[in-house]
């Protein structure tokens, strides 16, 4: 991290801004300060620099998760295990002034159950485990979603579609970030190491050059599609398989359906994470379906017979007894969800409707009626 400071504060938004705010301020302060906007000023060059080092980061969901925690834990303040960024490489002696500490190698190491953060920077900043350049074969990018599922789909599976929006490898310059023909020369930040150093005392980390990416080389013009990145980002339509039975929070994996990778790298993988819409008709408790259906006072009062529609569509006729009252279940056995080889049941819920106006001979038999069954009114 440039300097020691905080990616909130390079790219001026706070701590709990939105993915959109962040892409949206980014994209503002790029803009601002390219270096083919600002040819005669190298603090831009600078500047550029530290923003696209902050959006690496924070622009991704996991690494931006990892960021905050060591954020949390005090990688990142004055006094703290961070510090700031070497560009030479060199490792500055001493870790916290104790006794011994200077002239030391330690690069990883345990914080409150969290394994070695040389590990968790590693991965924030897309280095190897050793901190290795990113200049050969790379897994593409993962990539998170919820999809909203239709009810009766999640109850008895199916299929919806999904468009994802996902960063590949640039068709033009084919993740070189150079353009046809141009020249590559050595990066001058990081002499050609494709890594710059980063931390404090005893205790650094390798991460890629944010100006050369991790390659080692930048050239001499950049690739008019993707400015240089090597990435681009695309649009895919894909068709998600709903297992039956699936509840809102159920997760599947679909493997090599994420980001297309680098350099001849694996593909990354899609999650979906499901959220299951409302029924206007059923509701779900466990694996059964519950179904509140209306009868008049009528069919409550002398019995009736009623007919219900289950989840596949067909009708079942279901008694309802003299003297029913509202709220009264009945089960249909076996029509409810079907889930690893167990199906719950559909549960009928009646409610009574009473007429809100009554003409003058209903109103005549109502009030026999109520003096005949002795009810007070």
């Amino acid at each position: 991290m440039a300097n020691g400071s905080d990616y909130y504060a390079v790219l001026g938004v706070a701590s709990t801004a939105t993915a959109e705010e962040i892409k949206k301020q980014y994209r503002r302060l790029a803009k601002q300060y390219h270096p083919d906007a600002n040819p005669n000023d190298p603090r831009a060059a600078d500047r550029f620099k530290e923003i696209s080092e902050a959006y690496n980061v924070l622009g991704d969901e996991t690494k931006r998760k990892q960021y905050d925690e060591m954020r949390r834990l005090g990688a990142f303040s004055p006094g703290g295990f961070g510090g700031g960024a070497s560009r030479s490489g060199a490792r500055p002696g001493g870790f916290g002034g104790g006794p011994g500490s200077a002239g030391g190698t330690f690069t990883d190491f345990d914080v409150g159950g969290l394994g070695g953060l040389g590990d968790l920077f590693s991965t924030m900043f897309g280095t190897g485990g050793r901190g290795r350049a990113r200049n050969g074969p790379e897994r593409g990018q993962t990539v998170e979603q919820t999809v909203a599922v239709p009810f009766r789909i999640a109850a008895t599976g199916g299929k919806v579609p999904l468009e994802i929006e996902v960063n590949e490898e640039c068709v033009l310059c084919r993740g070189s970030g150079a353009a046809p023909g141009a020249q590559q020369r050595p990066c001058g930040d990081c002499a050609g190491r494709g890594t710059i150093s980063f931390g404090q005392g005893s205790f650094a980390v390798n991460r890629p050059c944010p100006l050369c990416m991790g390659r080692g080389s930048v050239p001499s013009e950049r690739c008019g599609t993707c400015r240089g990145t090597g990435e681009a980002r695309a649009r895919r339509k894909v068709l998600i398989s709903v297992p039956p039975g699936a509840e809102s929070g159920t997760r599947v994996r679909l493997r090599g359906q994420g980001g297309k990778g680098a350099a001849g790298g694996q593909a990354g993988d899609l999650v979906i994470t499901f959220e299951v819409e409302d029924d206007r008709f059923y509701k779900r408790e466990g694996l059964d379906l519950v179904a509140v259906v209306p009868i008049n006072i009528a069919q409550a009062t002398l019995g009736s017979r009623i007919s219900v529609r289950t989840l596949d569509g067909k009708k079942v006729a279901l008694r309802i007894p003299a003297g029913t009252s509202a709220g009264r279940r009945f089960k249909v056995t076996g029509q409810g969800v079907q889930k690893d080889g167990s199906r719950g049941d559909l549960i009928v819920e009646v409610t009574i409707t009473v007429p809100e106006a009554l003409t003058t001979e209903q109103e005549q038999a109502m009030r026999a009626f109520a003096d005949a069954a002795g009810l007070s009114f």
